[in-house]
């Protein structure tokens, strides 16, 4: 009977798979009855139970569940040879129910209406809009760093501690929400992830846990970092799991916030990807434009850059081509390259608004 129910359970993949597939095809449905129902219920569940526990409880379930995976292929090793279908037959029922746990949990909103859609924003813009924002930026972020630095050369240090970064980020939600009633944010579950040291060698700055809704943000990343960092998890609690949404509404976030090194942090975010995006079109007007930027802004920059220059390793890349097929795999047809497109966000959003 056991071996039936597994084998049911095992199968059951084929079935979710397809389900999945053809909830691709209809983004509305999802937008409504999943991002925006049973997605808000559950997710703000998982937030009352765990978000109160100081430390990240899901790290502690992914400690222990590679442990338990350790063992038991160490235990069944043999089985693999002598009862090879019954050894697959009991990691396919364990996938099927991870699968299904991920997609019922946060997965399926990889498959809702595209955030341009939801904000009537065009997903297409012209290089010459592209450098009206980017001027509109740099004066910005030039006045916001001089009002924080106070002095053009110098970069921001961040007067806060990380953790008062985690309790403030929130606040910037609270803001937001009067322009997008849709991005209220509560309770709270951001939290330093217990795995930060391999986080940074992975070459990441932050995940959100599908299994229990807890933000993570690696704890060692540069601490002008970490509010936008912040900010774009949250975005990934809420319920947008494309990397370039998150991104877009987590600098909103931080330009929303009533705390100036906020505004900072969101300002320059955004900045650096509308000179990156100018850089991959014209090297010459990049070279023009970026001579406009403080130099404390740039060292900022730097610093971020040195961060993860020493904690390269030689596996990061192919954790970096691991998640961009996982991207691929669920409607972000670009992989990695995904994040780039926050600059459609903020172009078509900013051209038209005064800072």
């Amino acid at each position: 009977m056991l071996k039936n129910k597994k084998t049911i359970l095992a199968l059951s993949i084929i079935p979710q798979f397809f389900l999945i597939k053809l909830l691709s095809n209809f983004p509305e449905f999802v937008e409504q009855f999943y991002s925006n129902g049973f997605y808000q219920f559950i997710s703000k569940n998982f937030r009352y139970t765990l978000g109160w526990i100081p430390f990240s409880f899901g790290d502690i379930v992914y400690t222990f569940a590679i442990i338990y995976m350790i063992r038991w292929i160490f235990k069944n090793r043999k089985r693999l040879r002598q009862d090879t279908k019954n050894w697959f037959i009991d990691v396919a029922s364990a996938f099927a129910l991870i699968y299904f746990a991920f997609h019922v949990f946060w997965g399926l909103n990889y498959y809702r209406l595209p955030l341009h859609k939801n904000l009537n924003l065009n997903a297409d813009y012209t290089t010459e809009q592209l450098v009206l924002v980017a001027e509109k930026l740099i004066e910005k972020t030039n006045q916001t760093h001089l009002e924080v630095a106070k002095n053009d050369t110098l970069k921001v240090e961040m007067p806060f501690t990380k953790s008062d970064i985690l309790k403030l980020a929130p606040e910037g939600y609270e803001n937001l929400k009067q322009i997008f009633p849709h991005l209220e944010y509560k309770p709270k579950s951001i939290k330093k992830s217990l795995f930060s040291y391999p986080l940074t060698y992975m070459g990441f700055s932050g995940y959100l846990n599908p299994l229990t809704n807890e933000a993570q943000v690696d704890a060692l990343i540069p601490s002008y970092k970490f509010p936008t960092t912040t900010s774009h998890e949250i975005a990934h609690q809420l319920g947008y799991a494309a990397e370039n949404e998150a991104n877009f509404i987590g600098c909103l976030a931080a330009i929303n916030h009533d705390n100036i090194y906020f505004n900072y942090a969101g300002y320059a975010f955004a900045l650096r990807f509308c000179l990156n995006e100018i850089y991959n079109r014209d090297e010459c007007l990049f070279e023009d434009m970026v001579a406009d930027v403080n130099i404390g802004i740039l060292k900022n920059y730097e610093e971020v850059r040195l961060f993860w220059e020493a904690h390269q390793n030689p596996a990061e890349p192919y954790f970096k081509i691991f998640y961009s097929n996982f991207l691929k795999a669920n409607k972000q047809s670009k992989g990695m390259e995904s994040y780039s497109y926050v600059v459609a966000l903020l172009t078509n959003y900013f051209e038209n608004k005064t800072f």
